[in-house]
């Protein structure tokens, strides 16, 4: 199919040559160039349309892809608060709880990882499987929900205030926490705030990615509703193709047998 397509536009070329050609031929070198069979506006036009028709054919001869455009994670505030969660858990962990003897380490430490790689791998395989990416960012969303509950009981078992709206201290971390999402912008504190501040602030950026990846979710979920999933993806892109093959087909037999009766009108061979 791709041979005959080749064949097709190599031949409409050949044509529109052929007559570029008799026309330089009899408007430029023949003393009767004023009475040639092409004008100089028609043997523009003639060509022009050519060059356009064959760029837009090029165009139309992109592949359509049933892939979904990779999501750039880096860019999206709910990653970037989730590796802010991580880097403050780590060092939240090495600070104020024992390095042996407490699982909670261990624990904590997992939970913020597997919230922020399940985000990175589930967006990874939405490529191609919406189902996994919801799969996995559910997974992640589970994740941060276990973080939130040790945090919390890290402030009840040393009976710590868990901070509410009212508060002054807590309204100006909640206005922090959501003007800033890289973790570079928590780094400078992590060696500073206490584990009441940091235990706080933690709470508040689960709370905070959590409800950015329900939000996530839902879209994806609305957008599966609508646009189906790799094999509706796949069948699409397929028809899809095949339809502008067929489209092209007939756009360069058009133009062929135009441009055939127009050498044929003036007694031209080809």
């Amino acid at each position: 199919m791709r041979d005959f397509l080749y064949f097709c536009t190599r031949k409409t070329k050949q044509i529109s040559d052929r007559l570029y050609s008799i026309y330089r031929n009899y408007s430029i070198y023949s003393p009767y160039r004023n009475y040639s069979i092409y004008s100089n506006y028609s043997r523009y036009r003639l060509y022009n349309n050519y060059q356009t028709k064959h760029k837009t054919m090029q165009n139309k001869d992109k592949l359509p892809s049933a892939l979904r455009p990779q999501t750039n994670w880096e860019n999206l505030h709910f990653y970037q608060k989730s590796d802010a969660l991580y880097q403050l858990t780590f060092c939240f962990c090495r600070r104020f709880l024992p390095a042996y003897g407490d699982r909670t380490v261990d624990q904590m430490v997992q939970a913020a990882r597997s919230g922020k790689q399940n985000i990175v791998e589930g967006l990874a395989d939405g490529v191609t499987s919406t189902e996994m990416q919801l799969k996995l960012l559910n997974v992640a969303r589970a994740s941060l929900q276990e973080l939130r509950e040790d945090y919390r009981d890290f402030l009840s078992s040393r009976a710590l205030p868990l901070w509410g709206e009212g508060q002054q201290r807590y309204d100006k971390m909640l206005s922090f926490c959501r003007n800033h999402n890289k973790s570079s912008d928590y780094e400078p504190y992590f060696e500073k705030w206490t584990a009441e501040e940091m235990a706080n602030t933690g709470l508040t950026l689960c709370h905070m990615t959590d409800a950015m990846l329900n939000r996530f979710i839902k879209m994806l979920d609305e957008q599966f509703v609508k646009e189906g999933g790799i094999k509706e993806r796949m069948y699409a892109a397929r028809t899809g193709y095949r339809k502008g093959i067929d489209e092209r087909m007939k756009a360069l037999e058009a133009e062929n047998n135009r441009l055939k009766a127009l050498l044929r009108q003036h007694g031209i061979p080809f």
